[in-house]
């Protein structure tokens, strides 16, 4: 059994790894990335390798970053069964149609409003694509076995949400188990995880790697949010996982108004998805810790919003009021027109209550940012920003390491994936040390051969950091380094005269903004997000009206002539 990491790999979305035994292919996840720019570019890709020649799909869980590539594999020619729970294949039922309708939406919103760069834009895939896609979900109760070929496949509850597993595939020679996302022992609304069988390797990921969740009353943390907002006159909005999040949050605080902890206010759940999932919570009450009785009770006095009109309905409401809406990380969804409308007031709360991928909106909120791009137009944050880190789905650093201390036999070898590159190697160094196992980081273009051991073979091409222009990789690596968010954009390339190419680090991780800089330093104008450009020689014939005048006031705008000069200016900004 041979194993190759196509996604998730020093990143914390977009899961995808290839199992692969003689002729037989596997592909456990097929998710979407989000975060990055670079990142969401990659959905646009091709798999590395044919869907039409995989023999299965296996699923740990519904969520987007690990099943939402799928209806663009069976449109580029994948054929075979999606094996998952059938807690799983109810979500994908609800989770990837509305993926597609979205996406249809924001490229047709894109297209009447002129904020494209994409002539017209596109969808990534549609709707009629999701629905495809369904056809071929094949759903497996807890450990029933699943036959692919001369490979054996097992589904473990692992809390998280619904129908999350954790996956054990097995050949006559070896195993391996791939985590899923791994829940929390203390849920509000799940049930834990179950002890995970015993496996050769293990691939484990390390959202939470580094971090501990903390020690916070959830219940209190959420009184004083809501509360203070409401006292004066305020909206609490709160973006949520349609799937998890935005049950539990309903949950706590039906909890909270039951025991008269904060007043009765207009609640709101304005997610189709998140209705549609709250439904499914009853018929499949044996992965919760809720009774029948308190699964109703999550909706109690609770407005559903499914309708877009019933969604607009919502902006007439004046306060106090909570509003739950999709999606967690604002990369999308209704949360984004609710912002757009209510951030600019002081009086206003966004509350954050789960894991913001870097470069997501939410991300540069909580980093400190208060100004957001919302459907091609910049918005002021002006109200409170506040997060209650204890109601995240996802075990944290000690939890993950309590899962694997679960295992009962040591593993021949660990994978970390699916996290941050800090994420990652937190836990690598911990699962070394603590448990004295032999652990590595998931790294994409390397092929493993369970059985034999030794080390990888690459295959493929060489990372792309490897191969872009050297003076941009350094910059890339000095403002990881310093921890800038930042955009690095090569302007050109080496001419036959041997000219070098002109390099712009602009302050933002947006790389549209970055653009924007770039027109208006062709025009003469300063740009308005700190801006440093490296090779005089090279902006010379690009800057044809010349640099713009320097300002007393006004984000930084440096020109300089040598890499050298580069890391003291990336220091004075830091």
């Amino acid at each position: 059994m041979r194993i190759r990491f196509l996604g998730a790999a020093g990143t914390v979305t977009g899961s995808r790894t290839l199992v692969t035994r003689d002729q037989t292919r596997l592909l456990v996840d097929c998710g979407m990335f989000q975060g990055y720019k670079q990142l969401r570019l990659r959905n646009w890709q091709s798999l590395e390798v044919d869907p039409a020649s995989l023999d299965a799909v296996v699923l740990t869980h519904a969520h987007i970053d690990h099943s939402g590539w799928l209806p663009a594999l069976v449109r580029d020619g994948f054929h075979g069964p999606i094996h998952c729970t059938a807690g799983t294949a109810e979500l994908l039922r609800i989770l990837l149609p509305d993926s597609g309708r979205i996406q249809e939406e924001d490229a047709a919103y894109a297209n009447r409003k002129g904020h494209t760069r994409h002539r017209p834009a596109r969808p990534m895939y549609t709707e009629q694509d999701a629905l495809r896609s369904l056809r071929q979900v094949v759903p497996h109760g807890w450990q029933d076995p699943v036959t692919v070929g001369p490979l054996s496949v097992r589904f473990h509850r692992v809390g998280h949400i619904l129908g999350a597993a954790s996956v054990r595939v097995a050949d006559a020679d070896t195993d391996i188990l791939f985590s899923g996302d791994i829940g929390r022992d203390d849920d509000l609304v799940m049930l834990p995880p179950a002890t995970p069988p015993a496996a050769d390797h293990v691939v484990v990921e390390s959202t939470y790697g580094n971090r501990h969740h903390a020690h916070v009353d959830i219940l209190g943390a959420l009184k004083e949010v809501v509360g203070r907002t409401v006292e004066r006159g305020g909206v609490v909005l709160i973006p949520a996982f349609a799937v998890g999040r935005a049950q539990a949050v309903l949950w706590a605080l039906h909890v909270l108004v039951d025991r008269g902890e904060i007043p009765r206010v207009p609640t709101f759940l304005d997610s189709p998805m998140a209705v549609d999932t709250t439904r499914l919570y009853r018929p499949h009450a044996d992965d919760l810790r809720l009774s029948p009785d308190q699964i109703t009770a999550l909706c109690e006095g609770v407005t559903l919003s499914r309708s877009l009109d019933e969604s607009k309905a919502i902006n007439d409401v004046q306060g106090p009021a909570i509003i739950v809406a999709a999606s967690g990380m604002l990369t999308g969804g209704r949360i984004l027109h609710h912002i757009a409308q209510r951030a600019p007031a002081k009086r206003n709360t966004l509350l954050f209550v789960g894991y913001q991928a870097p470069g997501t909106r939410g991300a540069r909120l909580l980093a400190g940012e208060r100004r957001i791009k919302i459907h091609g137009q910049y918005v002021k944050v002006r109200c409170e920003v506040a997060s209650i880190d204890g109601l995240s789905a996802h075990a944290d650093c000690d939890g993950l390491m309590g899962w694997m201390r679960r295992l009962p036999t040591p593993p021949r070898r660990v994978w970390v994936n699916h996290g941050d590159p800090e994420s990652v190697d937190a836990l690598r160094v911990r699962i070394g040390e603590e448990l004295g196992w032999a652990v590595e980081p998931a790294v994409e273009g390397l092929e493993w051969d369970l059985a034999a051991g030794g080390p990888p073979v690459r295959v493929g091409p060489e990372p792309a950091a490897t191969v872009l222009p050297p003076g941009r990789a350094a910059l890339e690596e000095e403002l990881f380094r310093l921890g800038i968010r930042g955009t690095v954009l090569t302007i050109g390339g080496p001419s036959r005269a041997g000219r070098e190419a002109a390099l712009m680090v602009a302050g933002t991780d947006d790389p549209s903004a970055a653009l924007d800089a770039l027109q208006a330093l062709r025009a003469g104008h300063r740009p308005e997000i700190p801006v440093l450009l490296v090779g005089r020689r090279a902006w010379e014939p690009i800057l044809t009206v010349g640099l713009p005048g320097m300002a007393e006031q006004g984000p930084p705008l440096a020109l300089v002539d040598e890499m050298g000069d580069v890391a003291a200016i990336l220091r004075q900004w830091r």
